[in-house]
C-alpha cells in the first residue's frame, strides 16, 4: 500500500514538473513570439494602421486616464524602481553563483530572467509606440507634399515667424532685467486648450488629452539634452522642468502631440508648433513662433546665409536675450565646474559620454523605426511649416 502511494505520489511530482517547466516555456517563449509577429507584420502599412487605430491608440489611451489620477511622473517611478531592482538582482546574482554549486546553470537561470523581462518591455512598446512609426503617418494622411520647398518659400515663412516672434515677445511677463519670467505652473495648467484651435483643422488633434508631468529628474534630462519624453507604456507627457521656461509650452505641445498619435518627431515638432501659434494663448503662442523660427533659421542659414542675416538683423531685444538664454543654459549642461579639477575632468568626461551615449541610442532606435533622419528629424519639421504657414 505505502509502495503504490509513493508511486502516485511520484507520478504526480514528475507531472507537476513537467507542468512547471511548459509553464516557464511559455512565459518565456510568448514575448519572442509577440515581438516576431509584430516584425512579421511591420512592412505592412495597412496592418500598422489597423494595429494603430484598434491596439495602440486605445489602450495608450487607458494607460494614460490611469496614469492621469496621480500628479507624479508614473514613467519616472517605474524607471526608478525598475534601475532599482536591477541593481539588486545584479548583486544577488553575483552573491548566489558565487555561493552555490552548479554555478553556470544558475548564471544561466538568472540571466534569462532579465532577458525575459526584457523582451516583454519591448514587445508591449513595439505593439503601443513603434507600430505608428510604420503606419501612415499625420503628412501622408493630411495631404502634405514630401517635394520640399522653394528657398523664397523658406525665407517668407522665416520671415512671418520672426514678425510674430517681435510681436508676442513683449506680451509675455519678464522680471525687471526683461528675461522672460512666466509662472511654469500657470504654463502646465493651461495645458487642456492648447490643441481647441487646431483640432478644427486637423480633426484627428481633438479629443482628450492627459496632463503633462513635472520631472524630479530633470537635471539628468537635461545632461543628456532632452527637454521631454513620451512614454507609451504609460500614456504620460513627461517635461523637463529645468530647461528654460520660453520653450516649455513648445514642448509640452509636442509631447501631447504624441499623445494625439503623432508618432514621428518631425510631424510631432509641426503639429506641437501649430497648435501653439493657433492657441490664443500668448504665453504658447509666443514659444511655438520661436521655435519654429529656430528651426526655420537653422534650414535658411544654409540655404540663403544672407537672407537668414537679414531676418536674423531685425529680432527685437527681447528675442536675441530669450534665445541667448536658451542657448547658454543647453551649452551649460555640457560642461560641470566644482571648483576641483581632476573632478572636473572626471565628471566632465562622463557627462559627455552619457549625453553622447543617449544621442547614438536614441538616434539608431529612430533609423532602425524607419526613421531615416535619426534624430535629425527633430529639425526635418521645416517642410512641413512652409507648406502650412506660407501665404496661399
Amino acid at each position: 500500500m505505502k509502495r503504490t502511494i509513493n508511486k502516485r505520489n511520484t507520478k504526480n511530482a514528475r507531472a507537476a514538473s513537467k507542468l512547471l517547466r511548459a509553464i516557464y516555456i511559455i512565459i518565456c517563449a510568448l514575448p519572442v513570439l509577440l515581438t516576431a509577429i509584430f516584425y512579421a507584420l511591420r512592412p505592412y502599412t495597412a496592418v500598422m494602421d489597423w494595429i494603430v487605430g484598434n491596439i495602440s491608440a486605445p489602450v495608450r489611451e487607458f494607460l494614460g486616464l490611469l496614469s492621469s489620477l496621480y500628479p507624479f511622473s508614473m514613467m519616472e517611478a517605474l524607471c526608478t524602481v525598475a534601475v532599482i531592482w536591477l541593481i539588486y538582482y545584479l548583486i544577488r546574482t553575483v552573491v548566489v553563483t558565487v555561493r552555490r554549486r552548479g554555478k553556470l546553470k544558475i548564471l544561466s537561470k538568472r540571466i534569462l530572467m532579465i532577458a525575459v523581462v526584457a523582451l516583454y518591455i519591448w514587445g508591449l512598446y513595439s505593439w503601443l509606440w513603434n507600430s505608428g512609426y510604420f503606419a501612415t503617418g499625420f503628412a501622408a494622411r493630411n495631404g502634405f507634399s514630401g517635394n520640399g520647398v522653394a528657398t523664397d518659400e523658406l525665407v517668407s515663412v522665416t520671415r512671418l515667424f520672426a514678425d510674430k516672434a517681435n510681436e508676442f515677445a513683449v506680451l509675455v511677463n519678464r522680471d525687471g532685467e526683461g528675461f522672460y519670467a512666466e509662472d511654469r505652473s500657470e504654463t502646465f495648467a493651461a495645458f487642456a486648450d492648447v490643441y481647441h484651435n487646431i483640432a478644427s483643422v486637423f480633426p484627428e488633434l481633438g479629443g482628450k488629452l492627459y496632463r503633462p508631468k513635472p520631472m524630479l529628474f530633470s537635471w539628468l534630462m537635461s545632461r543628456t539634452g532632452y527637454t521631454g519624453i513620451y512614454f507609451a507604456l504609460t500614456g504620460e507627457s513627461n517635461i523637463n522642468i529645468n530647461a528654460p521656461g520660453v520653450l516649455m509650452p513648445a514642448t509640452i505641445a509636442h509631447e501631447l502631440a504624441h499623445q494625439h498619435g503623432i508618432f514621428a518627431e518631425d510631424e510631432a515638432n509641426f503639429v506641437g508648433i501649430a497648435a501653439c501659434v493657433t492657441s490664443e494663448n500668448a504665453v504658447y503662442e509666443y514659444a511655438g513662433w520661436l521655435m519654429g523660427l529656430m528651426y526655420l533659421s537653422d534650414a535658411l542659414s544654409t540655404a540663403d546665409p544672407g537672407a537668414w542675416r537679414d531676418i536674423g538683423a531685425g529680432l527685437s531685444q527681447e528675442v536675441n536675450r530669450d534665445w541667448q538664454e536658451n542657448y547658454d543654459y543647453w551649452q551649460s549642461q555640457k560642461t560641470v565646474d566644482t571648483g576641483i579639477k581632476f573632478v572636473d575632468n572626471i565628471l566632465n568626461a562622463v557627462v559627455e559620454t552619457a549625453g553622447d551615449t543617449v544621442d547614438s541610442v536614441y538616434d539608431s532606435f529612430l533609423k532602425s523605426q524607419s526613421q531615416e533622419l535619426g534624430i535629425k528629424s527633430y529639425g526635418a519639421c521645416v517642410d512641413l511649416l512652409v507648406q502650412y504657414f506660407m501665404p496661399k
